[in-house]
């Protein structure tokens, strides 16, 4: 699909106004997308499509939720003490590792993991990155919730965690903000395998432990219902109605094969928050 096909498609092309709205009024309208399991190259080949038609108006605002097969990615803020390099770490675990634009060190993706990434145009929403996050760490924290799990935001750590003395990670954040635009997003561990994080430091943080809702529950949730709760908590935290739902197969029909360019050096305002 072209680049000009996208931006025609009926569910992507809806009338969109030409100034600001508040975000406190009326909510706004969005898509959102369902998509069964979808590899990290092609899901970031989406997100940037996403966000030059988002940030041309030529789109509403977007909440892509997905599973990756496994993979390892390190963002711009990994060090050499956050995993063992990239050679030694496929060759111990046959996961692949793909450095991204993201902030944040090195986490780990896998089936059982709830992906989501939000495309929006921040300013509609939030004074910034940082209050950016606190809303994603809402969601997160109030979808969990629903399963009877107390999670809560530790200072300085972005994410959401779990645990009174011993805190445990069950959600990752890390953004990029380009052209006012947010791309990248969230992680939360339904049922993933834990295993692969003891590979690396998670997130770049020292004694980092992971966790899993199946691991505080005892039993696995339902991974559509988990993306719908978190479909629901994002609508209300963000004041979106979601107008349009695409699936699996108008999704799969999105992705172009455009190459990733390397990491520079750029004016863009980004985040640097760990995913």
């Amino acid at each position: 699909m072209t680049r000009d096909h996208f931006s025609q498609t009926d569910q992507f092309h809806p009338s969109m106004p030409s100034k600001q709205r508040e975000h406190d009024e009326a909510s706004q309208t969005g898509t959102l997308v369902l998509c069964e399991r979808l590899p990290y190259e092609d899901a970031w080949n989406l997100q940037r499509i996403c966000r030059t038609e988002r940030a041309a108006d030529r789109c509403r605002d977007l909440l892509l939720l997905m599973e990756h097969p496994p993979v390892f990615t390190a963002g711009r803020t990994t060090q050499d003490g956050h995993w063992p390099g990239e050679d030694y770490l496929t060759q111990q675990t046959g996961i692949p590792v793909l450095r991204t634009e993201r902030g944040g060190s090195i986490t780990y993706h896998g089936p059982g993991q709830v992906i989501g990434y939000p495309i929006l145009r921040l300013s509609d929403y939030c004074a910034g990155p940082k209050a950016y996050v606190r809303r994603l760490e809402d969601v997160l924290i109030a979808t969990v919730a629903e399963w009877g799990i107390i999670a809560h935001r530790l200072d300085g750590l972005p994410g959401v965690w779990v645990g009174s003395n011993t805190s445990s990670k069950i959600a990752s954040i890390g953004v990029r903000i380009s052209q006012g635009i947010t791309s990248h997003g969230f992680a939360l561990n339904v049922s993933v395998d834990l295993t692969p994080f003891s590979h690396i430091v998670p997130c770049g943080i020292a004694d980092c432990r992971v966790t899993s809702m199946a691991a505080l529950l005892g039993i696995a949730p339902d991974m559509p219902a988990v993306q719908q709760r978190i479909a629901a908590r994002f609508g209300e935290r963000f004041h979106l109605m979601w107008t349009e739902t695409i699936g699996p197969e108008s999704f799969a029909s999105l992705i172009q094969p455009l190459p990733i360019p390397l990491v520079t050096s750029s004016t863009n305002a980004q985040c640097s928050h760990e995913e």
